[in-house]
């Protein structure tokens, strides 16, 4: 019999529950704000789904292939079972953040990009530049949350955008800021190279470190892939929150060139 489980719309059929049953009890838990609960609630990429079995035991962080869901609204009797996206946990890159293992960090981020991107991009084990656009904002955002989180708000995605709009989105001056390219010593002149993955970029967290450093996407072979992420609506709210501190600033200095207009000065001429 086939398990039901409410997602946002409609209904999903939950096929195959017996038969994966005893095999996802062996391994399979979630943790819910460090208490075990005894429904197991499954938090998904834009969906919710409850399944009804009782566990104390841990979810694993990803699966390339769920086979007990099926997405979308679905009757109980249709004989096609649809694969549903991968559960996806950012657990595993929050605690690489919090206990600063950032080139951890950098290749979980990576890996959660790929299993975001979808099937095609998880078998060749890449992302094409085309395929950003089918990340959810939703998960873009939990990533870059994280990253900010755990810098105090000097890596991430939203971060880099910031740098790079301020560049006029030229990145050569962007690779220059975030220090993706290192100066030559040797030469007279100001030249600039490309820095060596991974030894040669900055694993560390200080005040020395450069904004935007991390995470990182390669652009050796083109920027299409980087120019992808970070214009991705996702990040949209960077220009809104920079047009309203610039109205801001504009508003203060309106206020004060009013207020001291106002003022009447009074020659004094008592001795």
């Amino acid at each position: 019999m086939a398990a039901a489980a409410a997602l946002r719309g409609g209904t999903v059929a939950i096929a195959g529950f017996h038969k994966h049953q005893q095999q996802y009890h062996s391994h399979s838990q979630i943790a819910t704000g460090g208490q075990h609960s005894n429904t197991c609630f499954l938090t998904l990429s834009r969906h919710h789904a409850v399944l009804p079995w009782s566990t104390n035991v841990t979810m694993r962080t990803s699966y390339p292939s769920w086979p007990l869901m099926a997405l979308g609204t679905t009757k109980a009797e249709d004989s096609e079972t649809q694969m549903a996206e991968p559960f996806v946990s950012y657990e595993l890159l929050r605690q690489k953040l919090a206990s600063g293992q950032w080139e951890s960090a950098d290749a979980e981020t990576r890996r959660l990009l790929i299993v975001l991107a979808g099937e095609s991009a998880m078998k060749r084990n890449y992302i094409f530049f085309s395929e950003v656009q089918f990340i959810p904002v939703s998960d873009l955002k939990a990533i870059d949350d994280l990253w900010k989180s755990h810098s105090n708000g000097r890596f991430g995605y939203s971060v880099q955008r910031r740098i790079w709009n301020k560049v006029n989105r030229d990145f050569t001056e962007f690779f220059k800021k975030v220090e993706w390219m290192k100066r030559l010593q040797d030469s007279e002149m100001e030249q600039y190279t490309y820095r060596s993955f991974p030894s040669e970029f900055i694993w560390e967290f200080g005040d020395s470190t450069p904004e935007g450093h991390l995470p990182l996407t390669n652009a050796l072979r083109g920027t299409q892939l980087l120019a992808s992420v970070l214009q991705h609506p996702a990040f949209d709210f960077v220009e809104e929150e920079d047009t309203l501190k610039v109205g801001g600033i504009i508003d203060n200095i309106r206020d004060t060139k009013q207020s001291r207009s106002s003022v009447s000065y009074m020659p004094d001429y008592k001795i």
